[in-house]
């Protein structure tokens, strides 16, 4: 089974960027399909953005879409989330998922493994 490793995160200002970084060991990242999920304050945990084994197909949440880029370098074992345009409703802890099943998946539930998450905070 792989192990999620995620950092990046921290506090920035609105109109910032960010890049979050998911390192996964223990097995061949390329057999994974990722995912990045985000959990505000007193809400679920819900979908943000996913990307198929290759990295090849992706998908969006329409909150981030045209924001945020995911993206998945098999050769480093590390998957990505580069966030621009930052506004304070992206304040979250951020989550990178991996599940074996082909396909960039929108469903937290078709996900197994996770990572321990990381805090984005923006400021406006």
């Amino acid at each position: 089974q792989v192990h999620l490793v995620e950092s990046g995160g921290g506090l920035v200002q609105a109109g910032d960027s960010l890049r979050l970084s998911c390192a996964a060991s223990g097995r061949t990242f390329s057999s994974y399909a990722m995912g990045w999920f985000r959990q505000a304050p007193g809400k679920e945990r819900e979908f943000v953005a996913s990307t198929s084994q290759s990295g090849r197909f992706t998908n969006y949440a329409d909150s981030v879409k045209g924001r945020f880029t995911i993206s998945k370098d098999n050769a480093k074992n590390t998957g990505y989330l580069q966030m621009n345009s930052l506004n304070a409703e992206d304040t979250a802890v951020y989550y990178c998922a991996a599940k074996t099943s082909p396909g960039a998946s929108q469903y937290r539930d078709a996900y197994a493994t996770w990572g321990q998450g990381t805090q984005v905070t923006v400021s406006s």
